[in-house]
């Protein structure tokens, strides 16, 4: 019997098994990029910020404080990063609902931030990690990368790569349960 013959349950476990491959070998590939993130209390931080004026510093602290009772997205992001271009969109549409403070990791200082942040039109509030060591403390080694912290200060949700508008908003409302 060829395929075209087969009955129409086997073509269609044939197609589950491959999906059932797929899906795993994506949960594998974000489990692996996401192993070193810490669980449970976010990591604080205090880093110079782009949106207030030269030398103001600010903390994840100071940050959860002004959204109390929310979740919280930190996204970090460089300038040099095609995928992190890719996400912008998606990033201003999901700040326009729900506290996002990105993190701009090893792409200059202020200065050079702003000047990114203005030729792309985005008005992100944003904090400087110019070695990487913040993200680092997040246990991220690569960007776009996404961190959900709830409202009680622990870490809820992270992904590396790129992650749809979609999948951003269902993080951040899954931390708010």
């Amino acid at each position: 019997m060829n395929r075209a013959q087969a009955p129409a349950w086997g073509r269609w476990r044939s197609h589950l098994v491959t999906l059932a491959m797929v899906l795993a070998v994506l949960a594998g590939a974000h489990l692996w990029q996401t192993r070193h993130v810490p669980s449970g209390p976010a990591p604080d931080f205090e880093a110079l910020a782009v949106s207030a004026q030269d030398g103001a510093v600010l903390s994840l602290a100071q940050w959860r404080a002004a959204h109390p009772g929310r979740p919280v997205a930190l996204h970090f992001w460089a300038d040099w990063c095609t995928i992190c271009r890719l996400e912008q969109s998606s990033i201003t549409a999901v700040a326009a609902d729900w506290p996002v403070l990105t993190v701009a990791m090893q792409s200059g200082d202020v200065a050079a931030v702003r000047r990114v942040l203005a030729q792309r039109g985005l008005a992100w509030p944003t904090v400087i990690d110019p070695d990487g060591a913040l993200a680092a403390r997040y246990g991220l080694g690569a960007v776009p990368a996404l961190v959900v912290i709830d409202a009680g200060g622990r870490i809820r949700a992270s992904s590396v790569g790129y992650t749809s508008e979609t999948g951003m908003r269902l993080r951040l409302w899954w931390a708010g349960l």
